[in-house]
């Protein structure tokens, strides 16, 4: 016979008989431990790639830095537009080739193991994290946007992620590669530098307001602004991986949904599939009846460990990262006399 279990009123928690409570779960403190080493593989890539502009800047002198290939994530687009032209011809590109392999890499991680780059690895998203966790500790709690305003905001991702597609696609792979081959994109990156160098003060505006926003509201940025989290969403939604709720186990406390970045109902869903789930199980970790919550394969019993995710995690952006470099499409290949002439007048350039 069918369990039948009575519909509560809100935080009335149920005494269930097969309540246990939940064995010490280590998700977040392995989840942090990546975010951490991520940020910081970044910020010592800022700092060698600011090293290395400046040589180019000031004439040359002395041994010449290292360019970090890694810098090339930061530039979605170019990724894109490589990605286009990989797709419709197999050739890899000798511009921003490490750009094209990290993208590649992301869309593996958010494909076999949910949305787990922007929860795991996204440095954006780990300082925005942080930030709405010392909002919700200051100020004892983190704001939400009305349900139709939450909504409408978070559409304008997706119109991003539009506009960008459409960019993209309308360009011929001719069109593509003179545009990265040329002077711009050959110091795109250089010019994302020189933006937060020299920004202006619609610039710092806009900062301030995404700083704000994120120290009051959970993901702002994550959740209603990036393009990048928009593709990955949607990719995540034909992942194997999915948060299962086991209703014969669950006391009704709602602690999931409060844990919950994204604001999903998890306390009244059997299968969590939403394209905003991250993958990050803090809803797993904050459940306290054994069993009742966990991350599964395909909405079923058979559970997945943070290790697990976490293992996968690193699997696939080391192995991409192998791949790209043994096969020698990890470095730009632009000799440095061409360097020496485009660094420096990088903002002479403007978008073709």
């Amino acid at each position: 016979m069918a369990l039948t279990l009575p519909i509560l009123p809100a935080g009335v928690m149920r005494k269930n008989p097969n309540y246990r409570r939940a064995k010490p779960e280590y998700s977040q403190q392995i989840r942090r431990a990546f975010q951490v080493g991520f940020l910081a593989l970044n910020v010592w890539i800022c700092i060698e790639f600011y090293r290395w502009v400046r040589f180019y800047e000031t004439g040359g002198n002395g041994s010449v830095p290292t360019r970090p290939p890694g810098v090339e994530g930061w530039l979605p687009i170019a990724s894109l537009m490589n990605l286009k032209v990989f797709l419709l011809t197999g050739a890899l590109p000798g511009i921003h080739p490490a750009g094209l392999f990290l993208l590649l890499s992301f869309i593996a991680m958010c494909w076999l193991l949910r949305k787990s780059f922007c929860s795991w690895l996204c440095p954006v998203g780990t300082i925005s994290e942080y930030l709405w966790t010392y909002g919700k500790k200051t100020f004892r709690r983190n704001w939400r946007i009305p349900r139709w305003g939450d909504i409408a905001l978070r559409s304008l991702k997706y119109i991003l992620l539009g506009l960008f597609l459409y960019a993209v696609a309308s360009m011929s792979v001719g069109g593509i590669k003179a545009f990265l081959e040329g002077p711009y994109g050959v110091v795109s990156d250089v010019k994302m530098l020189n933006f937060f160098r020299y920004m202006g003060l619609a610039g710092m505006i806009v900062l301030v307001v995404l700083f704000l926003g994120s120290v009051f509201i959970q993901n702002f940025w994550c959740r209603y602004l990036c393009p990048y989290g928009a593709l990955f969403g949607l990719l995540s939604k034909i992942s194997p991986l999915k948060i299962k709720r086991e209703v014969s186990l669950c006391i009704d406390c709602e602690k999931c949904a409060k844990a919950c970045p994204s604001g999903l109902a998890v306390d009244k869903l059997i299968t969590i599939g939403s394209v905003e789930c991250t993958g990050c199980m803090r809803c797993v970790a904050s459940c306290p009846a054994e069993g009742a919550l966990h991350m599964s394969i395909g909405g079923g019993r058979k559970r997945v460990p943070a290790w697990a995710i976490a293992a996968g995690v690193a699997a696939i952006f080391l192995g991409v990262v192998v791949i790209a470099r043994l096969t020698g499409h990890w470095h730009t290949n632009i000799s440095q006399s061409i360097y020496m002439d485009l660094v420096p007048r990088a903002n002479d350039f403007s978008h073709p």
